[in-house]
This record gives structure tokens, sequence and C-alpha cells, in this order.
């Protein structure tokens, strides 16, 4: 049942199938599973048992996938960290999963250097690339492991991957996914979302710490070709470019942020993509005008998945055959804003505030079962025991269905703003902006950007006589958080609408705002 065995079989069936490329780089099968396994055994050298966690801060490179792999084979626990985290979040993370090893690339030693005294339970730091003095690096570090296959045996409940997701109290929160979770993930990709054949050339724009990495375990059992775009950030002449040299067939999973850089990119038209197949994308809405202008770009190969850390990967799917249907029916198109039917072997209620079932076309949070769903989160029972009850684990999202199945999400019922595919709570912006002496209150909204999603606005009430400027706010800001976390917006008001109980009313205030925006010149 260990999730890493899926490598090992795909080296076994196609040892010299080239698995990674990463700019003049080529590794087969064999080189990927030898290099993780050697990773494996030298992290059980130095004590990384079953159950222990293995945190991985690194940009998108073929050593992420093999520390991910490797972590997997050993039995222990992926910690996927986003490479944006402000060292401060960084070592929240590290020491709320009480990581024993930290894997890093290099652009984070300078950062990490800065909160070694608060992550004392890390054991062990590998850098790759050129790693600091107090850090082992990483090819010295695999040097002499064994390169044979020794997967730990595991148990679909055991624990595997450890994703941290904004919670409650504006702390992230560890989402436990199992290598039961991750199966069920990888044998149902090929069954309902994409068939891998023996030439497919697989991009990862996106990062292998989120979405892309989970969808690199069924790509890797299926023994497609990983490549991984080595440009230092998101350059669409270098996605092009990559896409008409390998002719590659599939992009695993793109934020739509990205989808629309791609759409505005000059220079679009002056490469051959005829070769692509399949684009993944999702993790936040994607503006039905910019859908459409994809699908007359590369034609009915966009897939959209619905799905969150705590269900990874799995709820609905708007397929390719979905898209073009919508595409050549008008009276169609609506679904193009849907979220897609459910997929296999899930169960997806819209429920009331009493958890009852709603019917077609009724506002509801969306709620599921199956084999997809989380263990719970860590250390968290209260948090855990809120997102099941009554046997059903509950999203967080609004929506509804419509008659003919597809699912519609409306709102996120927990005020969770998502921004380029990124997640931002309120609280945790409006904790720090509480931190500059001249604020009395604040209310952090997300408010519609064409090109990300929404943008973060902050709405900022003086303290009487103090007058805040918005540069001093932003750079606290800087201070405490990663920068797509950072308000795009500051508004300063004498008052916040307040409810009786004297709660801030965060949607009426939202409401406001965006008719004021929408009805500006």
């Amino acid at each position: 049942m260990n999730i890493g065995s899926v490598l090992t079989d795909a080296a076994k069936a196609s040892p010299e199938h080239i698995a990674i490329i990463y700019g003049d780089q080529r590794r087969t099968y064999r080189d990927f599973n030898s290099r993780a396994n050697q990773l494996a055994s030298q992290l059980r050298k130095i004590g990384v048992r079953k159950g222990d966690r293995v945190a991985i801060l690194q940009k998108n490179c073929p050593e992420l996938l093999e520390t991910m792999f490797a972590t997997f084979k050993c039995g222990a626990v992926t910690v996927p960290m986003n490479a944006r985290l402000h060292p401060k979040e960084a070592a929240y993370i590290l020491q709320d999963s009480s990581a024993k090893v930290l894997v890093f690339t290099e652009e984070f030693n300078a950062g990490l250097e800065t909160i070694r005294a608060e992550i004392a339970n890390v054991q062990t730091f590998i850098g790759v690339g050129k790693a600091p003095s107090w850090a082992t690096p990483y090819e010295d570090f695999i040097a002499g492991g064994d390169a044979a296959d020794h997967d730990e045996a595991c148990s679909s409940d055991d624990l595997a991957w450890l994703f941290y997701t904004s919670g409650t109290t504006g702390k992230p929160k560890g989402a436990m996914d199992s290598h039961g979770n991750l199966r069920f993930m990888t044998e149902h990709y090929p069954r309902e979302v994409y068939q891998l054949k023996p030439d497919d050339i697989v991009m990862h724009p996106g990062p292998l710490t989120h979405g892309s990495g989970l969808w690199a375990i069924p790509i890797t059992a299926g023994g497609g070709t990983h490549l991984i775009p080595h440009a230092a950030s998101f350059d669409p002449d270098h996605i092009f470019g990559l896409i008409e040299e390998h002719r590659v067939t599939k992009i695993a999973f793109i934020a739509p942020t990205m989808i629309t850089m791609l759409l505005n990119a000059p220079n679009i038209g002056k490469y051959d993509l005829s070769s692509l197949r399949f684009i993944g994308y999702g993790g936040s809405p994607m503006y039905v005008e910019d859908l459409k202008r994809a699908v007359k770009q590369w034609g009915p190969v966009l897939c959209q998945i619905y799905g969150q850390g705590e269900t990874p990967m799995t709820i609905t799917m708007l397929t390719p055959e979905d898209h073009r249907i919508a595409m050549e029916n008008p009276e169609l198109e609506k679904r193009l804003a849907s979220a897609g039917r459910i997929r296999e072997d899930i169960e997806i209620a819209v429920l009331d505030d009493n958890d009852r079932p709603l019917g077609d076309e009724q506002i509801g949070e969306i709620s599921l079962r199956g084999g997809c769903v989380m263990k719970g989160y860590w250390n968290k029972p209260e948090a855990t025991e809120e997102a099941f009850k009554n046997g059903w684990y509950h999203t967080g999202d609004l929506g509804k269905r419509d008659s003919d199945g597809f699912y519609y999400l409306l709102d996120r019922k927990k005020e969770l703003i998502i921004t380029g595919g990124a997640n931002v709570y309120p609280r945790e912006v409006e904790e720090v902006l509480l931190l500059h002496p001249g604020v009395l209150e604040v209310a952090v909204i997300g408010v519609p950007d064409r090109l990300w999603g929404e943008s973060v606005m902050a709405v900022v009430r003086p303290r009487p006589g103090a007058k805040p400027t918005e540069e001093e706010l932003l750079d606290l800001c800087r201070q405490h958080l990663s920068g797509y976390k950072k308000p795009r917006f500051i508004r300063f008001q004498d008052d916040l609408p307040k409810s009786g109980y004297g709660k801030i009313m965060k949607r009426e205030l939202k409401a406001s705002i965006i008719a004021e925006l929408q009805a500006a010149p």
C-alpha cells in the first residue's frame, strides 16, 4: 500500500524511459528510483522512522520529486511547504509538524538562517544546490546510500502527506492525507481524468508542493515523463518554448491566473502548441470569458479539477468534453462557470446549516464522503470534529447543484480569499495590520480581480487622531507575511458596518465596495 511503490514499479516496467527533464538534465526511471532509494536509505540511517515528518521547502526541481518519493518509501510523512512562505510562516509549519528533517533549495538559505533558533525540532538540514555551512549538501547526503528497493510496509490508514491549509484561527492546519487517500487518487486518475500514453510529456508549471505534486504520483505510476520548467519564475515564453521543443502533451495542473497570463502573452502566436492534448486547472475561480478564450486558443483540452488539500484532487471535474459541449451550445454555456460533476466513488451533498440535504438549485455547504477524504487535522481534534460533523466532511464551500448534476461554487463559507490559486485567510492579515498602533479596526476581504481571481483588500479604521499611511501598513505586512498575502488595496474609513452584536459585517462591506468599484468609470 506504500504509495512510493508506484515509482518502484515504474522503474521495473520501464527502467530506461526518461522520467524527468529539467533544463539539460535527463533522468531515466532507473535513475529516479535509485536516487530516491539512496535518499530513503540515508534518511533511515539518521533515524527517520515510519510516521516521522520530512519537510520540503524547494523550488520545482528533480530533487523535490526524489525527496517526496524517498519520504514515502521509508514510511515517513511528506510535509510540502509553499515556496512563497515568509520565514515566520515556514517556522510555524516546521514547529507544528515537529519535522525532523528539512530538505531545501539554496533560494531559502538566507530566510532559514533567520529562523533556525525557532525550529530546534529540525535535527537535519539538507541543502540542494549551494548549501550553507549548517546544512549537509544533498548530493553528499545521498552518496553511499543503498540504491536497492526497500519500501516500508504501510497500511492504507498510515499518514503519507501532511498538507498545511488555512484554518479557522488564521494559522495553517495540517490536513492528514493517508497512503490510502493517495492510492485512491492515483487509481482514479487514469480512469477519470487522463489515460497516460508511453509518449506523454507532462509539464509542471505549477508548484510541485501543491496540486502538481499530487498529480506527479499518478503520472509516475503511468510511466509518464515529467518536464519541469527551469526558469526562475513563471515566464510564458519559457513555457511556450518548452511545449514546442519537447512536444508537451499535457500540463499537469495550473492555476487560472497562469492560464490568463499565457493567453495575454504577446508572443503566443509564434509557437507551435499543437501537441497539447490536456491542461488541468483549478485552485481558484476562472472567469468564463477567459475560459472561452482558452478553449478557442487551444481547443477542448482543458479539464477543471475541484478538490482540496483535505480531499486530494478528487471531488468534481469539468471534463474537456464538458468544455466542448458548453462552447458549442449557447444554452449550456453557463456550465463553464461550474466545477463540473461528481467523480467516481464519491458521495456529495449540499447541506443546510443543520446538515440536512438540499435539493437542486438550493445553496448550502458542499460536503462529501469517500476514499479521498483526509484522516483529519494534525493535532487539532476540535477542528477535525467540526469538519466531520454528522459523518460528512464539510468543505467550507457554499454552492449548489443543478438538475443536470453540475456543481457551482458560489462563495467561501469561512471567508477565505483565493488569489492566483493561493489561499489567504483574512484574520491572519488583520492580526498583522492590527500590530500598527494607529489601527483601531480592520476588515480584510477579497475583491474580484480579472488576473488573480481575487485580490486582497484591507479596509482600515484608524484610531482617533492617528494617521497610519498605506506604506507603513504594507511594510508591516512585508515583515510578517508572504507577498501574495499582502493587501493589494488599502482604504481608510471612519467606521465599519457592524451587526447588533458588534461584529463587522464583511459580506455587507464587500458588497458595497464591489458595487462601488463596478460603478466607477
